[in-house]
C-alpha cells in the first residue's frame, strides 16, 4: 500500500492519514477498472458460471416490444433492484444472445462490456456493501435460437413463450440467472392489437395506444428466473375459480378453447387433491399455457405451466397418463417453484417429489398402481445411476446439451430414494415430512442438507446414513421392506447407447415415458418397463 511519505518526527495526522487511504483506494480501483472483463459465477457445480457474486436481486421490471413476428429481436428494457453484498467496482449479470444498447447505474451511464456469456457493467462510481442500487438495460431479445443454445424463447405457431429452465432466462434477458437469487418480476409487454399477452402473476392493466396494447403484470410471491413465462399469441383466456377461491387463468389457442375445455376443467379438482397432500396453493394463481410448438417437454413456469397443446389432442396419449403429467407441473408449483433448490445439484428435490405426486394421482385415481413403478424404477436404478449419476450428485451436462441434467436419475431414480423413505420411517412421519417441508421453505430456498435434516427431525432419528446411501451412493441400496428386489441387467436390445438427443428434443428421458404415436391409445408407457421414454415432464 503506497502511503503519503512523511518526515521522520512529523506525525501524520488525521486528514493526511485519510488522504493517504483515499489515495491507496482509488490506486485499487484504477487496477480493478483497467484489468479485462471476464465471466465470473457463483460455483455452482453444475453451472460454475451461472449466477453472479457481489449482489442480491430483489425485483426485475422487464419491457419487451413484439413487432408480431417471432422471427424479429424484441426491443427490450430491464431493470433490476438489487442489494450489494460486497464492495463492487463492477458487477456481472448473465446475458446473451441479444444486443446491447445502453446501462445505466443509478441513472448514470454505465461502462459495459461482454466476457463469456456475462455483461459485466462498470458504474461510473463504486458500490459500497450494504447499499441499494438499480440497473437499467436497454437491449434486444432475440427469439431465433442460435447454435447450442437450449431454450429461451419457444416460437410458437403464432406468436412466442419461454422456456428458460435450466440456465436458459439469460437468453432473453439480463439476470442472475440461478434460482438461489429470487425475486420480485413485473411485465409490460406490448404487442399489436388481436394479440393476447399472458405472463406470470396477476394482470396490472392493459393499455391500448393505437394500434398496440401494452400488458402488464406483477407476481405477488419471489420468483426464479427460470420460472418467468410470457405468453404472446391469439390465445383465449379461459378463468375460473379454484379451491377457496383460488383465481385460475388457462392460456390456449381461441380456435382451439372448445375442444380444451374439458382438460381445463380438471385443473381445480387437481389442485384441491394436492392440498390434500401438502397443504395450501402456495401462489397467487394458477392456470394451464397450451402452446402451439414442439418442444418435446413441459414445463413448471410459475402459476402459469407451459404444455405442448399436442398432449391433449393427440389420441396416442392415455387420458389417465395426461392427467398424471398435468398433476406432474402442478406439484412443482410446491416442490421447485415456492420451495426452489440453493443449488442445481438438489434439483432431485423438484424434480423427484412431482415425479412422487404424478404417480401416487395415477395410483389412487386411475389404479396405476405406485409400487409396481416403483419395482421397476428400482431393477433399472443402478443403470441410471452409472449414466446420470447419484440422485444428489448429477453429472454434469453434456457439452452443448445443457438440460442434459435432467436424466432418469432424477425423477424416477429420486421418487425411489422418496418411497424408500417411506418405507424406512412410516407412512404419518412421511407425509408429516411433506407438509412441514414446504411450509418452512415457502418462497425461499432449500438444500438436499436441509431435507436430510427435517427427515431427521421429524422421524426422531439420525437418517444421515440412509440419505448418504440413496443420495449419493454408485449402487442403489436394498429396498426396505422389499428384500426381494433386484437389480436387473438392461436387455441385449438396450445395451447399446442412447442417440444424443438433439436441442429441439428437449430434456432427455424423464419421469414418464410417452406413448409412441404408433402405440395406440391403449399402450403402457415405457416406465411400465422401468425405462424411461422421450417426453419430459420437467
Amino acid at each position: 500500500m503506497l502511503l503519503t511519505p512523511r518526515s521522520r518526527h512529523t506525525p501524520l495526522n488525521s486528514r493526511h492519514r485519510t488522504a493517504a487511504l483515499l489515495a491507496s483506494a482509488v490506486s485499487v480501483c484504477l487496477l480493478a477498472a483497467s484489468a479485462p472483463p471476464e465471466p465470473l459465477g457463483i460455483g455452482d457445480r453444475l453451472f460454475p458460471y451461472l449466477g453472479n457474486p457481489g449482489y442480491d436481486v430483489t425485483s426485475y421490471d422487464l419491457s419487451f416490444t413484439y413487432s408480431g413476428r417471432n422471427d424479429k429481436p424484441l426491443e427490450a428494457v430491464t431493470t433490476i433492484d438489487a442489494r450489494t453484498t460486497a464492495d463492487l467496482e463492477r458487477l456481472n449479470l448473465d446475458f446473451t444472445h441479444g444486443t446491447v444498447r445502453s446501462v445505466e447505474v443509478d441513472g448514470r451511464r454505465a461502462d459495459f462490456a461482454k466476457a463469456g456469456e456475462d455483461l459485466v457493467v462498470t458504474p461510473d462510481h463504486p458500490l459500497a456493501r450494504g447499499s441499494w442500487t438499480r440497473i437499467t438495460v436497454r437491449h434486444t431479445s432475440d427469439p431465433v435460437a442460435a447454435k447450442d443454445q437450449d431454450g429461451g424463447w419457444v416460437r410458437t405457431v403464432d406468436g412466442l413463450a419461454m422456456a428458460n429452465q435450466a440456465d436458459a432466462a439469460h437468453l432473453v434477458f439480463p439476470c442472475n440467472d440461478h434460482p438461489s437469487d429470487k425475486a420480485m418480476f413485473t411485465f409490460h409487454v406490448t404487442a399489436p392489437n388481436g394479440y393476447t399477452v399472458v405472463a406470470n402473476g396477476l394482470p396490472d392493466g392493459a393499455e391500448r395506444d393505437g394500434k398496440t396494447t401494452t400488458w402488464t403484470y406483477r407476481t405477488q410471491h419471489p420468483m426464479a428466473t427460470e420460472l418467468a413465462q410470457v405468453s404472446i399469441g391469439r390465445s383465449a383466456v379461459v378463468r375460473r375459480e379454484g379451491p377457496d377461491g383460488l383465481p385460475m387463468r388457462d392460456v390456449v389457442p381461441a380456435a382451439d378453447r372448445k375442444a380444451l375445455e374439458p382438460w381445463l376443467a380438471k385443473t381445480a379438482d387437481q389442485i384441491a387433491w394436492m392440498e390434500s397432500k401438502v397443504g395450501r396453493f402456495p401462489f397467487e394463481t394458477y392456470g394451464v399455457l397450451l402452446a402451439q410448438a414442439s418442444t418435446g417437454f413441459e414445463l413448471e413456469t410459475q402459476t402459469l405451466s407451459l404444455f405442448e397443446k399436442n398432449l391433449f389432442t393427440d389420441p396416442a396419449y392415455p387420458k389417465w397418463y395426461v392427467e398424471s403429467i398435468m398433476v406432474h407441473e402442478l406439484s412443482h408449483q410446491w416442490f421447485g417453484d415456492s420451495v426452489s433448490p440453493r443449488t442445481w445439484s438438489d434439483v432431485w428435490l423438484n424434480e423427484g417429489h412431482a415425479t412422487w405426486y404424478e404417480t401416487l394421482y395415477a395410483d389412487e385415481t386411475a389404479h396405476k398402481p405406485m409400487e409396481q413403478r416403483m419395482k421397476a424404477a428400482y431393477s433399472a436404478s443402478d443403470r441410471w445411476r452409472e449414466a446420470g449419476g447419484p440422485p444428489a450428485r448429477p453429472k454434469a451436462p453434456a457439452p452443448g446439451q445443457k438440460i442434459s441434467i435432467f436424466r432418469p436419475n432424477i425423477y424416477d431414480g429420486a421418487a425411489l430414494v422418496l418411497y424408500a423413505l417411506r418405507q424406512e420411517i412410516g407412512r404419518p412421519a412421511f407425509e408429516r415430512l411433506e407438509r412441514v417441508w414446504v411450509r418452512a421453505h415457502r418462497d425461499s430456498t432449500a438444500t438436499t442438507a436441509d431435507f436430510v435434516q427435517l427427515a431427521s427431525t421429524i422421524s426422531g432419528r439420525d437418517l444421515s446414513g440412509f440419505f448418504k446411501a440413496w443420495l449419493y451412493g454408485a449402487k442403489t441400496p436394498p429396498m426396505p421392506g422389499h428384500p426381494d428386489w433386484k437389480q436387473q441387467a438392461p436387455a441385449k436390445d438396450q445395451q447399446a447407447p442412447a442417440k444424443k438427443p438433439s436441442a429441439s428434443a428437449g430434456k432427455p428421458s424423464a419421469s414418464a415415458g410417452k406413448p409412441s404415436a404408433q402405440a395406440g391409445k391403449a399402450s403402457a408407457p415405457a416406465w411400465a418397463a422401468g425405462a424411461g421414454g422421450p417426453r419430459s415432464a420437467r
